[in-house]
């Protein structure tokens, strides 16, 4: 009984340990990056890291809202993240629920496509896209890097929603189907309900994806108009000076929208991930 205790009481504590290095590790370059955003250049280029700032330099904050563009490349990202994540759901969605819920032949095959577009890199498309859009005078467009997002967010998505779908029971469908609900009725009044947990999970995936995405929107992208959050931080950068301390005021700005969504919604990510892991 004692050992029992004893390994009871180290376990217990490998654990914690374990959580508090997690828990370091993920808050601190955060609690850093904050901190770093305070600071004048010359208390960032003398090396102290760990140092607090001498003087708060709440001016970072508003060099990187004025000189950063702040709210101009946000309204540009939220467009492009909104619509994204709006054609992923509902393209993925109806793929998930044509390929778990229909009997066909067709179906392993179809959902094989779509973990092999998971597998290629999002590199290896730049140039064929290039000329893609190139042709089509698409180039310098929000299309020209929306289309790509949801070509390359689509298959994780069918991917977690098709995990949930197999583990809806058959016979509510049935039942559904003996009522004389048609396809499209059984998705949009059964399907879609049951699905919100791991809908949500591929809302946010997809939101933190497309929020700090810089690629494929520094290549398709050159008008200052259009330009995303990403490209705020090149506001600082000069051929002679850099503020460092606004690049992280925009950091922080730039991250805040991301953290306050996972805050929010971290239960429904955790709910999602796991919603089909048993089958019902």
């Amino acid at each position: 009984m004692i050992r029992r205790r004893k390994s009871f009481s180290i376990l217990k504590v490998l654990v914690i340990a374990f959580l508090s290095l997690l828990v370091v590790t993920q808050v601190y370059p955060l609690i850093w990056l904050f901190i770093y955003s305070l600071k004048t250049n010359e208390e960032i280029l003398s090396g102290r890291f760990f140092a607090l700032p001498q003087v708060l330099q709440w001016k970072n904050f508003s060099s990187a809202v004025e000189a950063g563009h702040y709210f101009q490349y946000l309204k540009n990202s939220l467009f492009v993240t909104s619509v994204t994540m709006v054609c992923v759901i509902l393209l993925s969605s109806l793929a998930s629920f044509a390929i778990t819920r229909f009997k066909w032949k067709y179906g392993q095959a179809v959902m094989l496509i779509f973990l092999i577009g998971m597998m290629v890199p999002m590199q290896a498309t730049l140039l064929p896209l290039m000329i893609i859009f190139k042709n089509l005078h698409a180039l310098n467009t929000h299309l020209s890097i929306i289309l790509p997002y949801i070509a390359f967010q689509t298959p994780i998505a069918v991917f977690i929603l098709s995990g949930f779908m197999k583990s809806i029971p058959a016979e509510i469908e049935e039942s559904a189907v003996v009522d004389g609900a048609g396809v499209f009725r059984i998705f949009g009044s059964i399907i879609l309900p049951i699905s919100i947990p791991p809908m949500m999970t591929v809302c946010i995936l997809t939101f933190i994806n497309i929020w700090n995405e810089y690629i494929l929107a520094a290549t398709f992208i050159s008008s200052e108009r259009l330009k995303t959050l990403p490209f705020g931080v090149n506001s600082f950068v000069s051929q002679y000076s850099v503020n460092y301390g606004a690049i992280g005021a925009f950091l922080v700005l730039g991250a805040l929208p991301v953290i306050i969504i996972y805050f929010l919604l971290a239960d429904k990510i955790t709910k999602g991930m796991v919603a089909g892991a048993v089958k019902g």
